[in-house]
């Protein structure tokens, strides 16, 4: 059965509608917020993976929040439609839809809670007055788009009569899309299975709209429950990058992405997802967000395709296919290349940048990267892949950070206090301070404590390697805390302390945008 939809058309009943909210859902995450900087590339990197619909953000939520949806509105064109998220009242409806009114293809996303448990204790409300207010909310939205999405939050857990109503209501009053989130993870597949294929069953003009899921992962299931709904007629997916989102995170893209390219006999949909730029699209959300995917993470995880054990590495050498289900190709990971060096020059860097998905840096941009890269050059052997990744992505993404790294010196030893002597520039201006510690990157720390003065605690502090090699750039993990807020950061450098002064540094940048942000009243979803 064909549906036609108001941004795209009429949709063929195997194509499979992807819906991310890395933006939105994957930035509610602790630590995970993103400059408006940062959220544009993350938006761009998005629309050239392919997705359909970007979850640009909650306008209401704060300024940022609402100037991010527009600026991503404004810029994205000729790509995913952009939804930006409302609760009920007439003031959010309103906000997002200023916010999203110049893009080519727009969404207004509404939820309202429907669970006996939410209905009572966090809306203090009669199921009349939700139904009534579902009926309002999309009534208002559907005057500033064609194209709304209507949310039953906690639908996994509503009663199935009185979600019926709900969904009914909202597709007479104009709704396009229905969306049916787990919103605390507490659906099995089987429960999505019999909630899909009862509302298709049972809701006077289900066969018009496209049914939509959203799971969250609390109990490890929420890609399960995502292919369950769509085996019971869910044509949109709601997922983020890497799972991140709300507590456990949220349906992973990758995977979701991937089990319909490999298993189409049993998930027989298609999507627009260019699997090849998985890995890159992966990676660029780490370094943003500061927050490295655990190895074993299915598709993107470092051991996702390594094989240790001697049976499987001989199968794997006389036939990938014995103990590998997809390619590493298919998901874009390449193996270390090494082609660049010290004498290099800026056209072979330019054309490196390109090939690893760099293709739309400014020539400021480009100059600052080259800087890097050749004092790298300098001082490491050999330059891999990897090694540019993790330089430029320390270099570029931090582009409008308040907050700029320009030089450190250190003396440390087995004799006495180490000293750091350290210049920061903060807005623009130059500031410089010394100071001893414990070791070296005590006393950096403390010399930046000097420079910018601050209340967070530092509660991780991680090192790993990004190649191999004692000549290997260090990656740095570092972790702030400030009233209940917390936040990663991450920096790159041969020089392991320079790393950690990054990575400290980044997560202060990233501090400063989330005490600007205030949440909403029963944000969720």
């Amino acid at each position: 059965m064909i549906i036609n939809h108001p941004n795209f058309g009429d949709i063929a009943a195997d194509r499979v509608i992807i819906f991310d909210t890395t933006l939105r859902d994957g930035e509610q995450s602790p630590g995970f917020s993103m400059n408006l900087a940062e959220k544009l590339r993350m938006a761009e990197a998005l629309a050239e993976l392919g997705v359909d619909v970007i979850e640009a953000g909650f306008p209401i939520a704060s300024p940022g929040d609402f100037e991010s949806v527009q600026s991503i509105a404004r810029k994205l064109k000729n790509g995913p439609v952009i939804a930006g998220l409302a609760r009920t009242s007439r003031n959010d409806i309103l906000s997002a839809a200023e916010a999203v009114k110049d893009a080519e293809r727009k969404r207004i996303h509404v939820f309202l809670s429907t669970s006996p448990l939410h209905m009572k204790y966090k809306l203090r409300m009669e199921p009349d007055e939700v139904l009534q207010l579902a009926i309002d909310s999309v009534t208002l939205a559907r005057q500033y788009t064609d194209d709304v999405e209507w949310s039953a939050e906690d639908g996994s857990r509503t009663e199935p009569d009185f979600l019926c109503r709900c969904v009914e209501a909202a597709i007479k009053a104009g709704a396009t899309t229905i969306n049916i989130p787990d919103t605390v993870g507490y659906a099995l597949p089987a429960d999505m299975t019999r909630i899909f294929t009862m509302l298709r069953e049972r809701v006077p003009g289900a066969e018009k709209i496209i049914f939509s899921t959203h799971n969250h992962n609390d109990l490890g299931l929420a890609v399960a429950n995502t292919l369950a709904a769509v085996a019971a007629g869910a044509r949109q997916i709601e997922c983020t990058i890497n799972g991140i989102g709300e507590r456990a995170g949220n349906a992973a893209l990758e995977e979701v992405a991937m089990a319909i390219r490999t298993r189409p006999d049993a998930v027989p949909c298609q999507s627009g997802i260019v699997t090849e730029r998985i890995m890159m699209t992966s990676k660029l959300l780490s370094t943003i967000t500061g927050f490295d995917v655990q190895p074993n993470k299915a598709i993107v995880g470092r051991n996702a395709f390594a094989h240790e054990s001697g049976i499987h590495q001989d199968g794997v050498l006389k036939n990938a296919a014995t103990y590998e289900i997809m390619t590493p190709e298919s998901v874009g990971l390449t193996k270390n290349s090494l082609v660049m060096g010290k004498h290099s020059g800026r056209a072979a860097f330019r054309d490196k940048l390109r090939a690893l998905g760099y293709g739309e840096l400014g020539d400021n941009q480009i100059n600052d990267a080259f800087r890097r890269f050749k004092d790298l050059a300098d001082r490491k052997k050999v330059v891999y892949d990897e090694d540019i990744s993790a330089l430029v992505d320390d270099e570029i993404v931090r582009d409008n950070d308040r907050i700029r790294f320009v030089a450190l010196d250190v003396h440390a030893g087995s004799r006495g206090p180490a000293k750091a002597v350290l210049e920061l520039e903060i807005d623009g201006q130059a500031h410089s301070a010394e100071a001893s510690g414990d070791g070296p990157v005590d006393a950096t720390f403390s010399a930046i404590h000097k420079i910018f003065p601050h209340e967070a605690r530092l509660v991780l502090f991680s090192i790993g390697a990004v190649t191999e090699g004692t000549d290997a750039q260090a990656r740095t993990t570092v972790r702030l805390e400030e009233a209940g807020k917390m936040v990663d950061g991450q920096g790159a450098d041969t020089d392991t302390i320079v790393a950690a002064t990054r990575a400290y540094l980044h997560a202060l940048n990233k501090l400063l945008v989330k005490r600007e942000r205030t949440e909403p009243e029963a944000l969720s979803a």
